[in-house]
């Protein structure tokens, strides 16, 4: 088996959210895609989590990088745009760059550093429309869903950018001319 990237690091994508709860099931879209459009080595192990729990705390003990995926409200940014941030960012505020969940993953690192458990830890969010449907909704908003490409190639260079080897679906290298990212379906 070979290593998640060129570092050795072990590395975790945690996709957080509510299929069920319309721009709230960001996350697991977000897994959807990656699964359907590229191919992560052994080391890198991508997760569908629904809502972020003291459950994943061995994941900090398991994992060099942990990355959350998430929803996030209250930044002020016009839906669809994406963030890139250290758990500490969005730590203890009481609004922006807010993750839509109880649990946040500075909160997960917290509850490891008292058993001595450490991982780094990166935030991947979006900011979303509608969060918090009056009612059931599979799906997202027109501007999320639009965007959220932009994501899942934010997510995949990010990976890359660790030297992680990122295939496509049919098996070739997600390296453009200069180490840039391609999307799915276009040449490299």
């Amino acid at each position: 088996m070979g290593k998640g990237s060129d570092r050795g690091e072990r590395i975790a994508v945690l996709c957080v959210g509510n299929r069920l709860m319309l721009d709230d099931g960001l996350g697991p879209a977000v897994y959807d895609a990656v699964r359907e459009g590229y191919c992560l080595p052994p080391d890198v192990d991508l997760y569908d989590l629904g809502c972020l729990t003291l459950d994943m705390l061995n994941a900090v003990r398991d994992y060099d990088l942990i990355i959350t995926v998430d929803a996030v409200d209250g930044t002020d940014a016009a839906p669809g745009t994406v963030f890139r941030y250290a758990p500490d960012d969005m730590a203890r505020r009481s609004a922006g760059t807010q993750s839509l969940h109880d649990l946040r993953l500075v909160d997960l690192f917290d509850a490891a550093l008292l058993l001595d458990y450490r991982a780094e830890g990166l935030c991947l969010g979006m900011q979303v429309e509608n969060p918090c449907p009056s009612e059931v909704a599979i799906g997202l908003t027109p501007a999320v869903h639009g965007a959220l490409p932009l994501l899942v190639e934010t997510l995949v260079a990010e990976l890359v950018h660790r030297g992680v080897d990122v295939r496509r679906a049919d098996g070739t290298p997600v390296v453009g001319q200069g180490g840039a990212t391609v999307p799915p379906g276009e040449g490299a």
